[in-house]
This record gives C-alpha cells, structure tokens and sequence, in this order.
C-alpha cells in the first residue's frame, strides 16, 4: 500500500501543473510564475500554521476573493483556470461556499484539453448536487464526450453521470450508456454498468426494459464487469427474488471461481479471494434460497467450501464468515451446514477480541429465531456481555435480549434495558430502546401497574427524545381501549392515579411529551377516581401552567385538559383565576385558549354537548364536499363571480396563453431513444396549446404515500420451534412423540437442552451463582419443551393488552405473504392522487356483474398468470427439513410463468383415479376470455385449480376444489388474505359443507386494484376435515394488466380529459422493424394492453384506457425519426409508469 501512496503523492504536482513551463525548480517562467501545487501548498501551509478559526476564516475569504477576480477576468486562460479550480476545490472542502466558481467549472469540463477537463469534471463533481439547477448546462457536454472516440473523455463522462446526474437527464443519455456495454474496453464496459446501477436507483422504471443486457454483464468475460453488474442484481433480487431463481447456477458458479481462486490476483486482498465479491454473492444466494429447497441444494457445496476456505486470521475472513452464516440460516436448511455455522457463531461469541465478540452476538441475534437453543448454550456469555465495558457490546446483547423476549421473562428483560437507558447519552440508543422497551410493554405486560409504571419511565427517561408515535400509541391504546371492560377501567383509573402522585412532587422536572401525556389522560379520565376533588386535578393543571420550563405547545394540551375537566363542574375557582391570568397573557395563544373557555363556561349545557365523557374514539361526521357552503357559492355565482378552477387547470390556461419557450427538439443526433425531459413538449394531443408545471416523469410524485408506522393488528407467525414453514397442519395428531429440538443436534446431544443439565452450582462463587439465576429468569421459556415462544413469534398465551377494532382495520398480512408481496410487487404509492372521475360504486354481486368482456390476446394471459409454490407443501417442523436434506421426487417444474406442483411418487399411484377430476368453467362463463385452469396446490385427499376471467367491470378469479379421496371432504373452508393491493368484491370465504368424493366444487372472487403495482401476491389458504383437521396455502400472482380495461370516447373528450388530468410521465421508445408505421404500432398495443383507440392524426395518435373501476389514463402516441414518443396521464400518480413499463415490454416483444 505504501508503495501506492507514494506514487501518488509523487504524482500529485504532475495532476495540478504539468505542461506549466514555469511550473518546476528551475523553470523558464521566471520568479513571479509557481506551479500550481506550490500555490495550493502554501495555501495548505498557511492554514495549517493558524493558530484560531477566526484566523482561518479571514484567510479564507482573502483566497476566494483573488479567486473570484482571477476566474472572472475575460483574459484567464485555461490552464490559470485549471489551477484556480484546485483550490477552490480545496476551499469548498473546508467548509466555505465558493459558488462564484460553479460556473467556471461547467465551462471548463466543456473547453479545456483532457487534462483540464478532468479537473473540471473532478470539480463540478464535488461542487454540485444531483438536483442542482446548472447541471442541464453540462447534459449536452456529457452526451458529446460518451459519443468521443477518446476512451478517457468517455470515462469521464460516465464517472460524472453514475456520480450526479439526476432523474429528469437520464433518458438524455441512457441510449448511449447502453451502447457502452458492448465496448471493447473494460474499464468503459464497467463504468457504464456502475452507470446503469445508479439510474436503477433513482429511477427504476426508465431502466426496466434492458434487464437482459444485465444478464449479458452478468456473463462478461472480464471479472470486473461481472463484479459491477452483482449490485444491480442484488437491488433487484431484493424486490423480487422469485424473477431471477433461473440465475442461481449462474451465481454458484461464479462463487465456486471466486473462492477456487479462479480470478486474478489483482483481486486478492490479504491473499483472500476477491472478499468484497464473495459477500456480494453470499448476500444474492441468501435471498434467492429462503423457504425454497430446490434452489438452496444448489447452494449447500459451495457454501461448505466458502466456510472451509474461510479459516485466515483476518478481518476479511471473519467478515465471509459472518455473511456465510446469515446465508446458512436465510435459506432452506440443511443439518451439517447449521453444525458448521452454528460453530463459527460460537467462536465468536467466546473470543475475547471485542471485534469477534460483537460479529458474534450480531450472528445471534440473526439466527435466535430459527435456533432459540443457540442462544442458550451462551447464556453465561451473554450475560457476562451485559456488564461488558464496551457500550456497543452492551447494546448488541439487548438487541439479542429483545429477540428471545417473552410473557415470562420480560420483566427482567425492559428493567436491563431501563437501566442501560438511564446510563446512555446517545439520542440514538434512546430513541432505538425507547421503542422496543415500549413494544415490549404492550405486548407482554403482565398486570396493568407494570404496565403503566414501565411506560412511566420510558417517557421520563427518555426524555422528549421519544419518538411521537410512541405517546400516541399509549394515549389511543388507552382511549380504544381491549375486550374487557373491567380491564379498560382498571387501566385507566390506576393510569390517573399515577399521575397525580406523580404531580404532588412540585420541584420534579418533567419531558414535556410526558406532561402532555399527563395532561391528556388527566382531562379525559379525572372522573375515574371519585375520591378526589375535580379542583383538586385542576390546582395541579394550574400550578403547571406557571412553570417557565413548559412550552407552549404543552400548556395547549393542559388548557385542553383544563377545559374538559371544567365541563364537568358546575363552578370553579382555579377556573376563574386561570381566565383572568391568561386573559392578559403575552402570548396569543393562551388568550385564545382563555378567552374560549370563558365563553364556554357562560354555557354549561353547550359545554358538556361539545366535551362528552370518553368519546375520544367517537367517529366525527366530516362534509368534505363542503355543502354547507352552496348558499354563498350559488349567490356568488349568481352576481357573475368567475366558477372554481383547479390550480393545474390555471396553470395550464395561463401557459397556454404565453409565449413560451418550446423545448422539443428538432430530431436526434443518434440512433437509439432518447426520452423528452419533464418540460419538453408544450403541444396537446387534441391540437390545443397548453403546458404543465407537473409534467415530467411521474416517479416524484408517485411516492406521495405517507410513511407513518402502522402498528395496530401486528400478527405473530413464529413457531415454538423457530421460523418454520408450513406444512398440513394435522390438529388431531397431539400425540406424536416429542421430536430433537434443533439446538440439541446442533450441540451433538439428545438429551437435555444445556439450561437443564445438571448445575455444578456447588463449586460456583457468589457472583457465578448471580450470573446463573439471572440467566434462568432471562432465558425462560427458550427450551424445547417450554410453551412460550420468542419475539415476534406466536405466544399460545394471549397477548395482555390485545386492542379491539373501534374502527375498521383491515386485517394485515402474514409475514410471509407480506414478503412475497415485497419481494414481487412494484408499489408505486397511493391509488388515486385526486378524486376519481365518475367512480362507480364497487359494492355489489358478482352474480349480476357478468357481462362479455373485450377480447384479450392470449400473450396477455400467458403473461400475466403466474402461481407460487405452496407453502402448505414445506415441513412443519424444523428436525423434520434437517432430516430431509435430499429433495424428493416431487418436484417444481417451470413452464413459461407458470409454475405447477407436482405431485410425490406416494400419490402417483393415484394418478388414474386423478386425471378424472379436471375442473372446467361453468357454461356462462365459457364465453367471456379467461385464462387455463393451472394448479395451485394439493395434498392426498384435496387439490386446488384456479382460472382467472376477465369481465368489463372486475377480474373474477375461479377456484376449484377438488376431492381426489373415496370419501365425503366435510366443512373445507376456502379463505383470501386481505391485501393491501386488492379488494374482494364479496366476503373473502368460501364454504362447502361437503364435498362428495370423487368429485369438484367451485366457487368465484370478484377482485379489484386498489393500490397500483405491476405484480403483486394474494395469498390464501383452504382447511378441511378428513380424518383430521388440516389445511393448504396458496398463492397467487395478479398482474395491473389484469385490472385494465378499454375506456371508448370522442377526440373532444379526450381533450377535455387530458386538461384536467396532472400526473403524466414521458418516455420514448425504439420502434422494431415491424412496427414500421404509427398505426402498426398501435395495433400492438391495443392488442396486447388492452387500449381503446381514440384517433389518428397525422404522426399522432390518442388511446384511452381504465383502471377498475373507473380510473382513466390517456396515451398520447407520436413518431419521429423511428422513435415512438409516449406520453402518459392520469388522475393516479402511479398508474401511468405501470403502463409505461408494459408498454415497454410490448414494444420489445413484439
């Protein structure tokens, strides 16, 4: 590494004046010409020897004023500009704004030769951010530089574009970085994937149709190409994994080269094989092998061979290592390999090297949900961890405390987290505890005083650090209140009584979140305690008022509180006193406050009518239509007041009377797409001259969905035995023998977990035998056989405070459906922006909605149906998928995006019996387009098939249940998740009472889009009684396309349409050969995507088109230079780049 930085210092006076005649010792530019480097190092030099910032400052500013003057004299030559650059750039380090010199810098990456372009470049780079205005000046330098001959010109440019190139430039340049990937240079080759990868980022959608070239970088010849390409696989992985199972071998045998050191030694550090790229791997692998067994076979080899090589003493090494176990864990398990990793976790746990230990409890606390009994063979570790001197230690051990808590331990669990949270001064660790001690709290309490004591001091230690959600839960879990009654009024008398103790010390500091939270509950619940006098409750409230450390934000909350209370009593002194206190108040809003409660309390009875007793949750009647204003509207109007316009419409009439400037271009310098940024085109689809201030791409204003934390309804779906899936679920079977918990075969024993083995507590001094009965009180409930079960799992006891629905909440995913969801479902935030034009009501039969739909081309069905493995087919119990470390004969086959189980050679034998039931639709709905009837699951006694039809007014998706026994199925019960994505026309169940032998039932789900996504899961499950009780899960893949239907108007609506609508999104797109004419082209897409088409105007064309219901979206088509220019709009933000995607994948398949 020295020799490295040598050169490069030795390099350094080169970079900043080489080519200076005057430049070195010696030089022919006489004594009032220095080099560049001499300047900026007595710049650096005279910093350097100042004694106080003040000193710094005025230096500073001395330098940037003879730069100013220097840069901005018309005869400073480039070479003088080059050097004023540096240290500008030095200047802007520090600290001080230099901007005089942004613009010198464009000018000098556009001018100057390649040394001062790079300088240029190298500072506009470090001056600028991605949303900086002067940046459209170097879009027309970068796009002149990809397209030289000169390979360090085209380097540059690709390095400032993967650096600060923002969202509206990309379509500028993304035809030409694409070109890029087939240079025969590697270095041009990689940085155009780093390139690629940075778009990917910041606008996904704009990217989406090259995802084969990746494939191509994937298998680049040169290793460094291959080890750019893996971020974009792993960003894109991480969204959905189930798109990219086909590349598993391609990614193990990259990983086999690499740890086989296969590759140069240029990628060698500390004679490990290209480390930064095995953890790139091994993260890829992870995500690609959870819950699948057939892909994580693929992956058990290679992961042997990375935790065999993995053995040098050095951080790199424990870095795989740690990746190795995550992955181990992550995918379908096998037993030697959960040994191996097993043991990694317990050298680092035991080591004494700070560094190993925290990698240790941070492997841990990954894997304690799949193997509590891991952590309890390093229970004395862990504790020993607890009194650790490094804070960070401490830290990790609670995170792995919070991992194993439960109804049994959680007492002594929070009071170790209070007590770190009283020593703590990081508002981090505050903010990160406060959280979880009170998720704790609510989840495990274990009588209502702890309850309230505990969230006592989390608001007092963590001061006004805390995070609002988490008063907010507290007060609204109050207000909702649970199941019992008697437990809402104990809970909240005993929270009142809390806090009144709390008040009578007068000198005690309080946050100010926890007096609003006293005040709240005080005004709400003070009736609850009849022993104590209301004016008792109100001298405290008063008394707090005239403290100077309240805000007054929190005298609000009191006078509330004062206000509430006050309706309740017929008269009150310490009311009177306040009113003439505050009516004089210095601040504005304590005089509104006063001046409102004594006008209230002049009305007693109005009081009390406004202020009920306990009707914090009582649903409020809100006219959002504003009726109550059509008297003065309709007067207004009717004395010739203009009518109301929205503000884009105003927008749109007003540009469309100026004199604007017109961006379009006037054609393309090069071959391939370029897409019109976010203000070209001012030219309406009808012909009518108008512009946007919204248009542009819509990815900015397709994320306006709020980020609040939801955490009401959180459902629990972890096992006793750890992170299981789920196979049939044999209820009756409750007496099968016990089977080896995991942590016992990981420990080579069978017999007791390490927390029951015999205590050699004889021999043990004081402070051990401490150690050990805390460990008993904190891993409680961890062994096999213990009825309790980890953080986030599913307790057989039910939860203490368990809120009932006051208002309606939909019923949340399982986790793992929720993951699927995640995984392949592209959000693009809220439905609908603005209200939706002419919505119909989406209640109703699906009886009487079946009406013939628009033909639908059978590329769209074979498309969009796609079905995902059942989960019901996995194992239920842990011991049982290590033992079945061979995958059997049943198998998942692939068919286009069809995926189809299969069924065990045990249910061949079966197989005539079978091939009888094959489900078909009913005769009314033979007519209307549908899909084939597919597969969704099966066991031995029941199968599942599904066929979607398509219909003018929703998606109805057709379930068919099949008997395969000789026997009557009795009580099976068919069951839709809800989802956040769709909407069930009718009830969500199914019942069939019986199902006769041998035969097939069927029943019919109307379903709707309610938050736009390309793809998303719905997941479901069937339970029916045989000989026992079992059940089955499913899950579906629906597709947008499968919600959008042709919407038929004029060209006279259409542009009536079109000016009201605000979110649109441009892009352009190379026509194929065979789309050779605008008609042709629109063909395709009419065809395939299920557009109505308006009109043909020339070079333009317009289609229409809805999202069911009745939410619209307009395509306004136009050809040039063999470029097809699409341009989107709809009342929904994220509907036109979900469009914009298939229409991208129509054009290329086509």
């Amino acid at each position: 590494m020295s020799d490295v930085v040598e050169r490069t210092l030795s390099a350094l006076p080169g970079l900043l004046g080489q080519h200076d005649p005057g430049a070195g010792p010696g030089g022919a530019g006489g004594p009032g010409r220095v080099s560049a480097s001499s300047r900026l190092g007595s710049l650096i030099r005279s910093i350097t020897a100042l004694t106080s910032k003040h000193e710094e400052e005025k230096l500073i500013q001395q330098e940037l004023t003879s730069l100013k003057a220097t840069v901005s004299a018309p005869t400073t030559t480039l070479r003088l500009m080059k050097e004023c650059m540096v240290r500008l750039i030095y200047c802007e380090m520090l600290g001080y704004e230099s901007s005089f010199g942004y613009i010198h810098a464009i000018k000098l990456a556009q001018q100057g030769n390649l040394l001062e372009k790079r300088v240029g470049y190298l500072a506009v780079s470090l001056f600028l951010h991605e949303n900086h205005e002067l940046l459209l000046l170097l879009v027309n330098t970068v796009v002149k530089d990809l397209q030289s001959t000169n390979l360090v010109e085209v380097c540059m440019a690709l390095t400032v574009v993967s650096q600060i190139f923002p969202r509206e430039m990309i379509p500028a340049v993304l035809p030409l970085i694409e070109d890029k990937l087939q240079h025969s240079k590697e270095i041009i080759r990689r940085k155009a994937v780093q390139a690629l990868y940075k778009f990917y980022l910041i606008a996904p959608n704009q990217v989406q149709h090259i995802h084969d070239k990746f494939r191509k970088a994937l298998c680049d010849r040169d290793a460094g190409v291959m080890a750019a390409s893996l971020h974009i696989y792993l960003q894109m992985v991480k969204e959905n994994s189930s798109g990219y199972k086909d590349l598993t071998g391609s990614f193990v045998t990259i990983l086999k080269q690499v740890v086989g050191g296969k590759l140069s030694a240029d990628f060698n550090y500390h004679s490990v094989p290209a480390p930064w790229l095995q953890i790139q791997l091994l993260r890829i692998l992870g995500l690609l092998g959870k819950d699948d067994p057939r892909t994580s076979e693929l992956m058990y080899d290679v992961l042997d061979e990375s935790l065999r090589r993995a053995e040098i003493n050095h951080n790199i090494t424990y870095a795989i290592l740690f990746e190795c176990v995550q992955t181990i864990y992550t995918i379908y398990p096998k037993s030697e390999l959960l040994e191996k990793a097993a043991k990694c976790i317990g050298k680092f746990v035991l080591s004494p090297k700070i560094n190993l230990k925290y990698l240790g409890l941070k492997a841990l606390t990954y894997v304690v949900q799949q193997d509590p009994n891991l952590a309890l063979q390093h229970q004395m570790t862990i504790i020993e961890c607890l009194d650790h001197s490094d804070p960070i230690i401490k830290r990790e051990t609670l995170e792995l405390l919070y991992r194993i808590t439960n109804g049994q331990n959680v007492i002594v669990i929070v009071q170790k987290m209070l007590d770190y949270l009283k020593e703590s001064k990081e508002e981090y660790a505050i903010i990160n505890l406060v959280g979880k001690i009170a998720e704790l709290a609510e989840k495990y309490a274990p009588n209502n005083e702890w309850f309230i004591q505990t969230m006592n001091a989390v608001f007092s230690v963590g001061g006004d650090a805390v995070h609002s959600d988490i008063p907010n839960n507290f007060l609204r879990l109050l207000a909702e209140g649970f199941d019992d009654g008697k437990e809402d009024h104990q809970l909240r008398m005993y929270a009142v009584q809390s806090y009144l103790t709390l008040l009578e010390e007068e000198d005690k500091l309080y946050p100010q979140k926890f007096l609003q939270v006293m005040s709240w509950v005080l005004g709400e619940y003070f009736s609850l305690v009849p022993d104590v006098d209301p004016e008792v409750i109100l001298a405290k409230l008063h008394s707090l008022l005239k403290k100077t450390f309240v805000t007054s934000e929190t005298k609000a909350w009191i006078m509330a509180a004062v206000t509430k209370i006050a309706s309740h009593t017929s008269c009150s002194k310490t009311v009177d006193e306040l009113i003439q206190e505050l009516s004089s108040s210095l601040d504005t809003c304590l005089r509104q406050y006063a001046f409102e409660l004594k006008h209230l309390c002049e009305d007693k009875a109005l009081m009390k009518s406004l202020l009920p007793f306990d009707a914090s949750c009582t649903d409020l009647v809100v006219d959002a239509s504003l009726s109550f204003l059509d008297g003065f509207v309709a007067e207004g109007l009717g004395h010739g007041a203009a009518p109301y316009k929205p503000h884009h419409q105003r927008q749109e009439e007003k540009l469309s009377q100026e004199k604007a400037l017109n961006f379009e271009p006037y054609g393309l310098s090069f071959a391939s797409s370029v897409s019109s940024s976010g203000v070209t085109g001012r030219q309406s689809p009808t012909g009518l001259s108008f512009g946007s201030d919204t248009s542009g791409n819509s990815a900015e204003t397709g994320h306006k969905e709020t980020n609040t934390l939801k955490l009401e309804g959180v459902r629990k779906l972890w096992g006793k035995e750890g992170y299981l899936p789920k196979k049939e679920n044999k209820i009756g079977k409750g007496n099968e023998p016990q089977t080896v918990p995991c942590g016992s075969l990981l420990a080579g024993q069978v017999g007791e977990p390490p927390a029951l083995q015999p205590d050699p507590s004889a021999s043990l001094s004081e402070e051990d035998k401490e150690k050990q009965q805390l460990a008993s009180t904190l891993f409680i409930g961890l062994g096999s056989s213990a009825g309790v079960s980890l953080m986030g799992k599913a307790d057989t006891a039910t939860q203490k405070f368990k809120r009932k629905s006051k208002i309606n909440e939909t019923q949340p995913l399982s986790e793992e459906a929720s993951h699927l969801q995640n995984s392949a479902a592209s959000d693009f935030g809220p439905l609908l922006d603005t209200v939706p034009i002419n919505m119909e009501d989406s209640e109703g039969s699906m009886c009487t909605r079946l009406r013939k739909a628009s033909p639908c081309s059978s590329d769209f069905v074979e498309d969009n149906l796609a079905f995902e493995a059942p989960q019901s087919l996995r194992s239920s119990m842990l011991d049982d998928r290590l033992s079945a470390n061979r995958l059997s004969q049943s198998s998942l086959f692939a068919d286009s995006n069809v995926e189809i189980f299969q069924p065990s050679p045990s249910a061949q034998c079966e197989s005539a019996s079978e091939t009888l039931l094959v489900p078909s639709l009913p005769e009314e709905l033979e007519e209307l387009p549908h899909s084939e009837v597919v597969g969704l699951c099966q066991s031995d006694a029941l199968a599942l098939h599904l066929c979607k039809v398509w219909t003018d007014d929703s998606l109805l998706l057709i379930v068919f249940v099949s008997n395969k026994t000789t026997s009557a199925l009795c009580a099976v019960n068919l069951v839709f998740e809800e989802t956040e994505h769709f909407q069930i026309l009718e009830s969500a169940t199914s019942q069939f009472p019986v199902i006769e032998a041998q035969s097939v039932e069927h029943c019919q789900k109307g379903m709707r889009m309610n938050k736009v996504c390309t793809q998303a899961i719905l997941s479901g499950s069937v339970a029916y009684q045989s000989e026992t009780e079992a059940h089955l899960e499913f899950s579906v893949t629906l597709s947008l396309m499968d919600f959008i239907r042709p919407m038929e108007m004029t060209t006279e609506d259409f542009g009536k349409l079109w000016l009201s609508l605000s979110n649109d999104v441009k892009q352009n797109i190379k026509m194929s050969s065979c789309q050779d004419s605008l008609s042709a082209a629109l063909d395709t897409l009419q065809q395939k995507l299920k557009l109505h088409r308006v009109d043909i105007i020339g070079n333009e064309g317009i289609l229409a088109c809805q999202l069911l219901p009745s939410v619209p979206c307009l395509l306004h088509c136009r050809t040039h230079s063999g470029m097809l220019a699409l341009w989107f709009r709809s009342p929904c933000a994220a509907l036109p780049d979900g469009l914009l995607y298939q229409c991208q994948k129509v054009m290329e398949e086509s």
